[in-house]
């Protein structure tokens, strides 16, 4: 039997100056554990005059998990942080009350041609915590834990899982996990995961009885203790879920809370521009026309 309960197809969405695939949310799942929002960013080849321009803009109530692999953002925040991101290091910023960032291009790179490819993820924080002051952490590639098992190789690039916990300082109990394939391999790792579980293909194929599934979907878990799948011959996958949260969140635009009234305080602070500046930039995203048809629960 199988144990897929929901396969979302990955969709495009304009984020400005390229489309990327939105994985989460999704009208038949709005979050996965704690993860609220998932975007593949590229893979996008762009030349010397397209750059990635974020201007700044506000989060409030997640944390935003930014990994990349291939290029390099350069992120600066309210908070005074100023630093390029790179392949296989993670960017782990907690709005809690309010934060404000910019995503750019690094400077050395706007002339020429690059690439650009990675993932974007928001993770709700637990209710007690939405309002917590705002931080930010950045993680290199050498102090997340990986390793190999036969033909798999693994990371943990956050969370905790399989008796190893990553350095992201995460606030709920959740995990996100890199699988990459040499040959066709089983993977067996039920036993190791816990609470709601989600599996986005990156590259190859995922054997699963008499399915097979292709890059861009994402299967969801009836069952996490019954996570158990083959992985075609060089493939990337990735592995995310944890505790589901008690409170739904609502999601508006860049906020997530667990009542209304935060998610209207905001748009009323950023709307009047009251939300903290980002010392050197100028301009910002605006709030996005109210849809008069959608209502807030």
């Amino acid at each position: 039997m199988s144990n897929v309960e929901l396969v979302i197809a990955e969709r495009a969405a304009d984020i400005g100056n390229f489309m990327v695939g939105r994985l989460l949310p999704f009208r038949q799942k709005r979050t996965v554990g704690p993860f609220a929002f998932i975007d593949h960013m590229g893979p996008a080849a762009l030349k010397s005059y397209q750059n990635l321009d974020v201007g700044p803009h506000p989060h409030i109530g997640l944390s935003t998990l930014t990994y990349l692999f291939e290029g390099a953002i350069m992120h600066r925040d309210n908070l005074g942080t100023e630093i390029e991101i790179q392949p296989g290091a993670v960017n782990w910023m907690t709005a809690g009350k309010g934060v404000v960032h910019s995503e750019r291009t690094p400077e050395y790179l706007r002339n020429t041609d690059k690439n650009l490819h990675g993932l974007q993820i928001w993770v709700a924080l637990p209710k007690e915590l939405e309002q917590m002051d705002p931080s930010f952490h950045h993680i290199n590639e050498d102090e997340i834990p990986s390793w190999e098992d036969g033909d798999l190789s693994f990371k943990l690039i956050a969370g905790e899982a399989m008796g190893r916990k990553s350095p992201v300082p995460v606030y709920s109990k959740l995990y996100f996990i890199e699988i990459k394939s040499k040959n066709r391999a089983r993977v067996k790792i039920g036993a190791e995961l816990f609470g709601e579980s989600a599996l986005y293909i990156l590259e190859g194929s995922v054997i699963e009885g008499e399915h097979i599934y292709e890059p861009k979907q994402i299967l969801i878990a009836k069952d996490a203790s019954l996570c158990e799948f083959e992985m075609a011959e060089n493939s990337t996958i990735y592995i995310f879920g944890g505790e589901a949260f008690p409170e739904e969140r609502i999601i508006y635009w860049n906020f997530v809370a667990t009542n209304k009234e935060l998610i209207e305080q905001a748009k009323k602070n950023w709307r009047e521009q009251n939300f903290p500046k980002i010392e050197g930039e100028t301009g910002y995203v605006p709030l996005p026309p109210e849809n008069p048809k959608v209502k807030l629960k």
